[in-house]
């Protein structure tokens, strides 16, 4: 199988693996909307923002580190050895510095202790699966991957609306029924966050058989060559959820006390309808870190690069317009409630940032493969830096519309340094003309769409068909070779 088709295999794959199961997340949405108001939506988004926060310094880009020395060095069970020991001991060091001092945290963060204990665990059980999961995905084994991850995502929805939606019906209140005995009045937030770590507890049990593969041996250099390539990961991974959290945290810190969760509230809800970008180019770069590594040594690299990069972009622009020609039914479909719509206006923004930022991410592959992973973090905190500037700037002034045009200020500018960048470190021959014809004329005709026709369904339709069809005249020889012929081995 030659090597596009084969990371195209891999992206659908994965891409179940992301996208399907949270596909099933979107239903969730509108479970949330019709239960929660929106202040208590908002208070359920700030948590989750500052739980992705902490994923990130939990794994402390040992991931990426492990995909780079894994396919480096010839002792590959090194690597498994040595990674997963230092997850272990740093998950556990975790758990021993903030389970003890929950009472403090939860007065500091004016959160329920509750809240704390179960952030805690779901946050450690989380991280001691990262190996495992990285070890799948480097010895291709995608279809194992995909079943762990539905998994997780099943029981988590299962649950939610089991807690949500069945509980308070089963728990009538009468003598003698068990389900009284789970039911809790108003504590709806209480049973999402459980869902949740019921959910990671068993994806961890599903991969712990994983560890007994692993031998205790601790290789220090190694591990010291590890962190000198992880640290930039950590700084850049924390600086992309800034970029991509922490405009909930700062619009509850910036607005006034008595608006700003029922404003974060709308504006996350609202976000969701972008996720379709986000999922896209998740499921990609899934696929694509991996055999950017394994191709580097390829002669042809480059140019294999350049051209995974232009159908990229080619299949993000039909999704862009796809989710704008299609809003109003999607709207109703993720958010049932009316009074969150007042936030759609962020959408666009959102999406095109989402877009922009996946073409960061292929355009990374130049700091990766030369080691140069300094600067994927330096670029990364620049595009932070923007964030907040914008949304200390703007909050204050137009509330979330200011956090939108920061996610889309902080993307490009990031896509756009790591071309320049890149260029000069390891040249790509991209095809800049037919990759700006295809997002111009896809951003274009969004825009006619969302704001002069106002979302109408019959124009975005038609909109949609004349770019598929244009996209389909210029590219049907080149999809055709890829997706239908066989690549010759090596080429």
């Amino acid at each position: 199988m030659g090597a596009l088709q084969k990371l195209f295999k891999h992206t659908f794959i994965y891409g179940l693996a992301t996208v399907l199961p949270r596909m099933l997340t979107f239903l969730l949405v509108p479970l949330y909307t019709d239960i929660l108001p929106k202040e208590e939506y908002g208070e359920v988004s700030i948590l989750y923002s500052w739980i992705a926060i902490f994923n990130v310094v939990l794994a402390y880009g040992m991931e990426t580190a492990f995909f780079r020395f894994y396919n480096l060095e010839a002792d590959k069970q090194k690597v498994v050895n040595t990674s997963s020991l230092s997850l272990v001991v740093t998950t556990l060091l975790f758990l021993f510095l903030f389970l003890p001092f929950r009472e403090p945290l939860a007065v500091l963060s004016n959160v329920d202790t509750k809240f704390i204990v179960y952030t805690v665990w779901i946050l450690a059980l989380d991280a001691l699966a990262i190996i495992p999961f990285a070890r799948l995905r480097a010895t291709e084994r995608p279809l194992a991957y995909t079943y762990i991850k539905m998994g997780n995502v099943a029981v988590n929805f299962g649950l939610n609306f089991f807690f949500l939606i069945f509980l308070p019906r089963l728990a009538d209140g009468a003598t003698g029924n068990v389900w009284n005995l789970l039911y809790i009045d108003d504590f709806e937030i209480a049973y999402i966050f459980i869902s949740n770590l019921v959910a990671s507890a068993l994806t961890f049990l599903v991969v712990l058989p994983m560890y007994r593969k692993v031998k205790w041996r601790f290789d220090r250099e190694l591990w010291v060559k590890m962190m000198r390539y992880a640290w930039p990961v950590l700084i850049a991974g924390l600086a992309y959820t800034v970029n991509e959290v922490f405009d909930r945290l700062l619009l509850d810190y910036l607005l006034p006390k008595d608006i700003a969760k029922g404003e974060v509230g709308a504006y996350s809800a609202c976000r969701k309808i972008a996720t379709f970008m986000m999922l896209y180019a998740t499921a990609f770069r899934l696929g694509v870190e991996p055999f950017f590594f394994s191709y580097a040594k390829n002669k042809n690299a480059p140019e294999t690069y350049a051209l995974v990069t232009q159908y990229f972009v080619i299949f993000g622009s039909c999704i862009l317009l796809g989710v704008m020609a299609f809003i109003t039914p999607l709207k109703s479909l993720i958010i049932r409630d009316e009074s969150y719509w007042e936030a759609l206006g962020v959408v666009p923004m959102i999406i095109l940032g989402n877009l922009c930022l996946g073409i960061y991410h292929n355009l990374s592959v130049w700091y990766k493969v030369t080691d140069k992973t300094r600067y994927g973090a330096y670029i990364s905190v620049f595009g932070a830096l923007v964030t907040l500037v914008l949304n200390f700037a703007l909050i204050p002034l137009i509330s979330y519309k200011g956090s939108a045009i920061a996610v889309l200020a902080a993307y490009g500018s990031m896509m756009l340094i790591s071309y320049i960048l890149g260029q000069k470190h390891y040249p790509v021959p991209y095809n800049l003309k037919k990759i700006g014809a295809y997002l111009s004329v896809s951003v274009l005709f969004s825009l006619l769409s969302f704001y002069v026709f106002k979302s109408d369904i019959v124009v975005g339709s038609g909109l949609l068909l004349v770019f598929l069809t244009l996209v389909f005249y210029l590219e049907r020889k080149e999809l055709k070779r890829i997706f239908l012929d066989r690549y010759r081995p090596g080429r």
